[in-house]
């Protein structure tokens, strides 16, 4: 942690700093004089001292776990007038320099218990804590020292202009998004002293992805939201086409999905992405004898994870041209992907009337608008190969005829 922390100092005060307040991040920056205006931020913030938490742990399957469990100390162990919030820190365009960490807010009440927390953490724990003070009209940031005999650096608290993007697509590049094998798997290989099911995961996958041999026959994948009638569509298909019709994330990892979905989204989205690879080779075998038809693929698991890492509008997604939207150059291509759509009111009637028990993603995207208008639109901006949309709201027999049109013209079936 010592090195992680050190290698930051001579860059700290060119960082900016963010705060997921209420859900959209509110920004500020740091200077060694003082200026006039006061961020955001600390116009709103509460009588007393605010103070954060970055983890800086430079193994980041650790600091991952570290960073989640983190967080369930503090809403444990804090007196229960303090405020915790999500934050970062990042260098302005520099990619992978976002560290992530906890803002909290102390009044007079939950002070004395906050900084008893933070010293005990500081002693033992990969954290950097600052503490920010009101000085006449200024804020001031403390960078404590991890040993006694040092005196905390002091800065000043400055406005800072928002990003282009939201702060967390500096990191999304295998981290939330794999787009190679052996990055997904090296995730998981570290894993298996701390995670042991990480193991029994690794003995499932391929053991040679490059070599792949296309397959003979059209793979088409069926994308869409919970409800939209991916099933009836992909059985409809597998019968009239006579194809084979695989699910992904694959049948074979049933058994440990709830366990990765409890684990931060640097280890559960290493696993999602190497279930990719697993179906990615079943492809490969049957598209050899008869055509293919994929409930769900890559993007899903890409525009999901997208929309999670990134809070707020669908405008702080990365730029259309990002290479987030990028299809992984080791993966198996489909023939065709379709992308079925619904209105949103149709999509949660149809829910309520399955009645079925849904992901935590499946009701974030009902109850937060902007969840589902950032993974919609991340859906559309994925290519190579780009999804063709297709509605979903007429009678199933009509979507399924709109679909097989389709197919004959993209893949000559």
């Amino acid at each position: 942690m010592a090195r992680r922390t050190m290698s930051l100092l001579p860059q700290w005060s060119s960082r900016v700093f963010s705060v997921e307040l209420d859900g959209a991040p509110l920004y500020f920056g740091i200077q060694e004089k003082p200026r006039g205006e006061v961020p955001r931020l600390f116009r709103d913030a509460l009588d007393g001292t605010c103070y954060s938490l970055l983890v800086c742990n430079s193994d980041r399957v650790r600091g991952a776990k570290f960073y989640a469990e983190l967080k369930d100390k503090l809403s444990r162990d804090l007196h229960p007038e303090c405020v915790l919030c999500p934050m970062s820190c990042f260098l302005p365009h520099t990619k992978d320099s976002l560290i992530k960490g906890y803002f909290l807010k102390a009044n007079s009440e939950s002070a004395s218990l906050t900084e008893r927390l933070l010293r005990g953490l500081i002693q033992h724990d990969p954290v950097l804590v600052c503490s920010y003070l009101q000085r006449e009209n200024f804020w001031t940031q403390y960078l404590w020292p991890r040993t006694g005999t040092e005196m905390p650096r002091k800065y000043y608290v400055v406005p800072s202009a928002a990003p282009q993007y939201h702060p967390s697509t500096l990191n999304i590049v295998n981290s939330d998004v794999f787009y190679r094998f052996e990055e997904a798997y090296e995730v998981l290989k570290k894993c298996g002293d701390i995670i042991p099911e990480a193991t029994s995961v690794l003995e499932l996958l391929p053991s040679c992805v490059e070599s792949r041999r296309k397959p003979d026959f059209p793979v088409i994948v069926i994308e869409g939201l919970d409800a939209t009638g991916k099933t009836t569509l992909t059985e409809s298909l597998r019968d009239t086409l006579g194809a084979v019709l695989l699910r992904s994330p694959p049948q074979c990892l049933s058994p440990w999905r709830a366990r990765f979905d409890q684990e931060p989204p640097l280890i559960r989205r290493a696993f999602y992405a190497l279930g990719n690879y697993i179906t990615a080779e079943q492809i490969s075998q049957e598209g050899m004898k008869a055509p293919v038809i994929v409930d769900r693929f890559w993007h899903s698991t890409a525009a999901y994870a997208i929309a999670t890492a990134v809070s707020g509008s669908p405008c702080n997604l990365p730029a259309e041209s990002s290479e987030v939207y990028h299809w992984p150059s080791d993966l198996l291509k489909p023939s065709l992907v379709v992308l079925l759509t619904l209105d949103p009111e149709e999509r949660k009637r149809r829910l309520r009337n399955r009645g079925q028990g849904k992901t935590e993603e499946e009701q974030e995207l009902d109850h937060n608008q902007l969840f589902r208008l950032r993974v919609e639109k991340a859906y559309q901006r994925i290519h190579g190969p780009a999804c063709v949309t297709v509605d979903a709201s007429p009678p199933a027999d009509q979507v399924l005829q709109q679909v097989l049109l389709l197919i004959r013209e993209k893949c000559h079936l």
